[in-house]
């Protein structure tokens, strides 16, 4: 290899590192320098220009509606991560740590509430949960002939059970993968020693899986500051108020007060970012806490003798408050011309005009094929781009690469509303032809995910051997060359895996959608949120049974096909 060649090779990956970090800091600083500029300035008019003030900060920050509006956020988004983590961390013991029967069958059924839209479930949890139509309550009042208001999901108590129910799935995946991969020696130990099934729970397990135990509450905390469906939906109808949904309110203002909306973002920026960086520092200190070693160990589980069949009763109870009830109230809502509670007399009025208004329904062909053209493309687009992304940061040396790890990561902080405002300044701005186009939810879902799709690739290029790129460097291949025919190929299970991912949340996504879509861009949530807000309950359940039933039919798609062309040995 002569000198030039070498040098070719160099100016290169200079050239690769150029492009990528000028990409990655467009994405995810760009917005975040025009949040801040914007909170300064006051709005602007046909007549008046825009002025700079600090009074956006003054009224988000100055009154005592404010500290009542920061108490309310704190309250939803800790209830809700504390609910979610208790019951996710139940579950996730009694699948790994016990003999629960049938619990492989419960494991893949809790999966599926993550596939069912926030926005859905928020509405399916009304009709079950409201005080007025709602189900649950209407059965117990008829059981005990009182008017007694059992359930009321217009409350701030009603916010955390529906939000930390919904997400109660993601908590046990986290504390099933730390439960999973914990050496039991230490669980065993205390349980010869006299200790109970419950008292082991709390003094060793839940101990030594601290690290997992903090960071599934962080995620689950930042997750729910940043949640919108619910406290839209449930909230606002009642005047409880958070940053989100004040937020919103703020853009619809008129005049519309974006300052004071990027005030309030600016707070909800600083709360994540904070919960992030407590997260990466406990992570670093994680060593103290390793159990398992060079030692071979097999997890072993703990007979529960009678009690395993009250576990799992608890597993059943479970699945149908998080994926049979919510279903089948959408179901039975979308078979009726006007909502009504389950009875003999509803019984007989069922029809099919939702379903047949729903698919003659004008808005519902774009809004599909929107949804799929920004769901498709951003997660193509992202997990091609952190691919190179990560090849740079994982396998060169070259200064700077820390850098775009660090960019690439940055839209971690930003609330899907935060970022759907962010954008909405940036384009009101700078007029490129972008704003009340498709191509502005592309960017800002390819802005959201990117750092899903480093995740998946990161880890996915950390098993793969560099010296297969040695030997096709060695044997006269370029750069590119090998990146395509030699990498890619390697990569392919972490980017069917990310890909799949990104698309699902893609598609479900609405906190960024519903500031960005215009007349002809709507999507399939702002479609269902927009029908919510018209009153048309029993359309929207429609659309909702055929939006969850896609969904899961997208989902099983591409994992049987991810297994038929995945690699299977590298």
């Amino acid at each position: 290899m002569t000198t030039t060649d070498t040098q070719r090779r160099i100016e290169l990956k200079w050239v690769i590192v150029a492009v990528a970090i000028a990409a990655v800091a467009y994405l995810a600083l760009v917005p975040l320098a025009f949040l801040l500029w914007e909170s300064f300035f006051t709005p602007r008019s046909v007549t008046r220009a825009a002025e700079f003030t600090l009074e956006n900060y003054r009224t988000a920050y100055g009154s005592l509606e404010t500290v009542r509006l920061f108490v309310n956020s704190l309250q939803y988004a800790t209830g809700s991560a504390l609910f979610a983590f208790v019951v996710g961390t139940l579950l996730a013991w009694m699948n790994e740590r016990t003999n629960t029967p049938l619990k492989t069958l419960f494991f893949a059924l809790s999966l599926i509430p993550l596939i069912i839209p926030g926005v859905l479930f928020t509405v399916a949890w009304i009709f079950l949960g409201s005080p007025k139509i709602g189900i649950l309550n209407m059965l117990l009042q008829r059981l005990f002939e009182t008017d007694y208001v059992f359930f009321n999901v217009y409350s701030m108590w009603g916010m955390v059970w529906v939000d930390g129910l919904h997400y109660s799935p993601m908590a046990f995946l986290l504390m099933t993968a730390a439960f999973r991969s914990m050496e039991p020696a230490l669980e065993e130990s205390a349980m010869m020693c006299g200790a109970g099934v419950l008292q082991t729970l709390w003094r060793i397990t839940l101990k030594l899986a601290w690290p997992a135990v903090f960071a599934t509450l962080l995620i689950l905390f930042v997750r729910a500051l940043e949640s919108f469906e619910v406290p839209a939906l449930l909230g606002l109808p009642v005047g409880i108020h958070v940053f989100t949904s004040s937020i919103y309110q703020a853009i619809h203002e008129y005049p519309s007060q974006v300052g004071l909306a990027c005030a309030y973002g600016v707070t909800l920026l600083v709360i994540t970012t904070a919960g992030i960086y407590l997260q990466s520092r406990l992570t670093g200190r994680g060593g103290r806490y390793s159990t398992i070693t060079g030692k071979g160990f097999r997890p072993r589980v703990i007979d529960l003798g009678r009690w395993r069949y009250l576990t799992a009763a608890i597993f059943v109870v479970y699945f149908l408050l998080i994926v049979a009830l919510p279903f089948l109230v959408l179901v039975w809502s979308s078979l009726q011309k006007f909502y009504a509670p389950p009875s003999l007399a509803a019984l007989q009025q069922l029809t099919l005009d939702p379903y047949r208004f729903i698919i003659a329904y004008p808005p519902l062909l774009p809004a599909v094929m929107n949804t799929l053209l920004v769901a498709v493309g951003s997660a193509t687009v992202i997990m091609l781009i952190t691919s190179v992304i990560c090849w740079i940061t994982v396998r060169t040396k070259l200064p700077g690469r820390w850098l775009l790890d660090m960019l690439a990561s940055v839209p971690l902080v930003f609330p899907g509303i935060v970022l759907g405002l962010a954008l909405l300044i940036f384009y009101l701005n700078f007029k490129v032809g972008v704003y009340g186009t498709l191509t502005i939810l592309f960017l800002a879902y390819l802005t959201r995910f990117l750092p899903y799709g480093m995740r998946y690739n990161t880890t996915s290029m950390l098993q793969i051997h560099r010296e297969l790129e040695e030997s096709a460097m060695m044997s006269g291949s370029t750069w590119s060359t090998t990146f395509v025919r030699i990498l890619l190929p390697l990569l392919k299970p972490g980017l069917i895996a990310g890909w799949i991912y990104i698309v699902i949340v893609s598609t479900r996504e609405l906190s960024t959608s519903i500031l960005l879509y215009s007349p002809g861009t709507e999507v399939v949530s702002v479609v269902i949120w927009e029908l919510w807000e018209n009153g048309q309950y029993v359309e929207l359940s429609a659309l909702g049974v055929m939006f969850i039933i896609g969904l899961l039919t997208l989902v099983l798609t591409a994992q049987l096909l991810g297994r038929r062309f995945g690699l299977r040995e590298v």
